[in-house]
């Protein structure tokens, strides 16, 4: 078993959690689940595990704003299923609640515009973890519209820097930006 943290639903076809559990965790939240299970890892996830390790994280947990699996997000259903939608913001608030101060890297990059329902999960999340008062990194740059990527060759020591719940320099309101 190559992950001892893995949540699932529907024969495996949703995905909410998947990772390694550590006492001190970096949450990613990418768009939606590729093909790694609790036994197989992908491309994705290898570059997760590089990144927590690279940082000093002894743990890390992949979530997404979507937990359809799909090895392209724009083959993903344009109306979003609202029991996984629902279940999987449960899943990863209850992740999130289990520790003190958890690590969110917020990776879903410039595709997080192609469904609505992306950005309404994001917009919801960062709603729900508030509360929790996570630590919010990036690896690297914003994108030209304000949002994060992908980039585990970054460490928390260079040019990452840590982003405000709501993107740099924004104050609270509907029309949040599309990074943090």
């Amino acid at each position: 078993m190559l992950y001892d943290i893995y949540s699932n639903d529907e024969n495996d076809q949703w995905r909410y959690l998947l990772g390694r559990a550590g006492r001190c965790t970096l949450v990613t939240v990418g768009l939606n689940p590729s093909t790694a299970t609790q036994e197989r890892t992908d491309p994705t996830m290898a570059r997760v595990n590089e990144a927590a390790k690279r940082n000093g994280f002894d743990g890390f947990l992949m979530t997404n704003l979507y937990p359809l699996r799909a090895t392209d997000y724009r083959t993903l259903p344009t109306k979003v299923n609202r029991v996984a939608f629902e279940r999987n913001l449960d899943a990863i608030e209850e992740a999130v609640a289990q520790h003190e101060r958890e690590t969110i890297w917020a990776a879903w990059g410039s595709p997080v515009v192609h469904h609505s329902y992306f950005l309404r999960a994001r917009n919801q999340l960062v709603d729900r973890l508030e509360r929790h008062q996570p630590q919010r990194v990036r690896f690297g740059e914003l994108t030209s519209l304000a949002i994060p990527g992908m980039r585990a060759g970054w460490t928390m020591a260079g040019p990452s820097r840590p982003a405000t719940l709501l993107g740099d320099g924004a104050t609270p309101s509907r029309s949040l930006p599309l990074g943090w």
